[in-house]
């Protein structure tokens, strides 16, 4: 962990370096304004590396200390990638000023014909034997313009500033906006006709902490209870931060209802705060916790098994998903919808005849372009995927990590209504 921290904070000053030498040192001459600019920068650092050491751990109502730090973490992002795409072309450019500029070399001159040459200091013309080769000095041409190469720095960072700037202000509003209600009917070939219709809400990546309180928590529980589901599937990542450390912002899923019941399973999040304390919690909060275990759901005269595992983080805390345990030697005739935190569970789930499984943890990207990376891990990252011939539905999450900022991936909840095709 220790190496971990001096890696992450070494990156962090590498990019902070490559910040203040585009925005400050390329955009300005003044020595006096180039140290305003590194103290700032340097600020921003720090401020960052703060709220990432110690925001979770900061009492309840100092929590808003931790916004600067998590936006300037947004800012930077896309600073950084506007910046990079401008890279390229004006690397382009310096590339094809440097070849204008290069002199003619003595054995490209051009041969000039038997009798004379002009002089240029009169209108004389000056006897040349013929095939006889001139060597005029090169036309100069300055390998760039100081003031054109600072107007054009200039720009790009009021370019990379306002773009950052902007897509983090549209990325908070969408970050705290009411979740999307998605809604979709799911074929399921083993599900009984009398189970017809079975509904499930599903729910994910609430993430709990600093920046997401009891007002937040509210809003969600009201969208799920208004959906009058069967069954509730909160699908990991309920907190941040420690439980004790967020218990009243908690307090409203006590209110959470299903039919059935609501169900929860651990994901990646659980155990960074400690996975046991975390599932105590979540049992006085009427969660009904999957622990690598299933159980049957009798719905209008038919049943459906729903299984849950352990995120797959558990096996660094000697608590690993079990997939053997959990799905096997159940009753083959009827469906089982799988709840794993992470959709790369499904390569493991796929051999016991999985028909659904429902997954979090993607966030659906959160934050453009950062799904493409995602997609790198992560077999589905939003919607409906097939792997391994298993259904894959994955949820964006009602809540965020870190900035609290969302583009092109907003927060949504899911009904999903099962559809017997037998």
């Amino acid at each position: 962990m220790f190496v971990f921290i001096i890696i992450a904070f070494a990156i962090a000053g590498l990019i902070h370096y490559y910040l203040w030498r585009r925005l400050v040192r390329d955009t300005t001459t003044s020595r006096r304004w180039r140290q305003v600019g590194a103290v700032a920068i340097g600020g921003a650092l720090v401020t960052l590396l703060a709220t990432m050491a110690v925001g979770d751990r900061l009492p309840s109502g100092l929590r808003w200390l931790t916004l600067p730090g998590f936006v300037w973490l947004a800012v930077m992002f896309y600073l950084l990638i506007v910046l990079w795409l401008f890279e390229v072309p004006v690397l382009v450019a310096l590339r094809i000023r440097a070849r204008r500029a290069t002199p003619v070399p003595a054995e490209r001159a051009t041969p000039v014909p038997a009798g004379a040459v002009a002089d240029a200091s009169s209108e004389r013309v000056a006897p040349v034997s013929a095939g006889a080769v001139v060597d005029a000095p090169p036309v100069a041409e300055s390998d760039h313009d100081p003031g054109r190469r600072l107007l054009l720095r200039r720009g790009v960072a009021v370019t990379a500033g306002a773009v950052a700037v902007g897509l983090t202000g549209f990325g908070m509003t969408r970050a705290y906006r009411a979740p999307t209600i998605k809604r979709y009917d799911i074929p399921m070939a083993r599900l009984a006709r009398r189970a017809d219709g079975l509904r499930l809400a599903v729910l994910a990546d609430l993430h709990v902490g600093p920046l997401l309180g009891s007002g937040q928590v509210e809003r969600m529980v009201e969208i799920v209870n208004g959906l009058d589901a069967d069954v509730v599937a909160v699908v990991g990542d309920v907190v941040t931060s420690e439980p004790g450390r967020v218990r009243d912002s908690l307090l409203p899923l006590t209110r959470m209802r299903g039919r059935h019941g609501v169900f929860y399973v651990t994901g990646n999040h659980e155990y960074y705060v400690g996975a046991e304390n975390w599932t105590e919690a979540a049992t006085e909060l009427d969660l009904r916790v999957l622990r690598n275990e299933r159980v049957e759901i009798a719905h209008g005269g038919g049943v459906i098994d729903l299984a849950g595992v352990n995120d797959i983080t558990g096996a660094q805390y000697a608590d690993p998903p079990d997939y053997e345990r959990t799905l096997a030697g159940r009753d083959q005739s009827r469906p089982v919808v799988l709840m794993a935190h992470q959709p790369v569970a499904v390569h493991d789930a796929a051999p016991y005849g999985v028909d659904l499984q429902l997954s979090g943890h993607t966030h659906g990207g959160q934050m453009f372009p950062f799904d493409y990376l995602v997609g790198l891990q992560q077999p589905v990252v939003s919607g409906f995927g097939e792997v391994d011939g298993t259904p894959v539905y994955v949820t964006n999450g009602a809540g965020f990590w870190g900035p609290p900022v969302r583009v092109g991936a907003d927060p949504d909840i899911t009904l999903l209504t099962l559809r017997s095709t037998a």
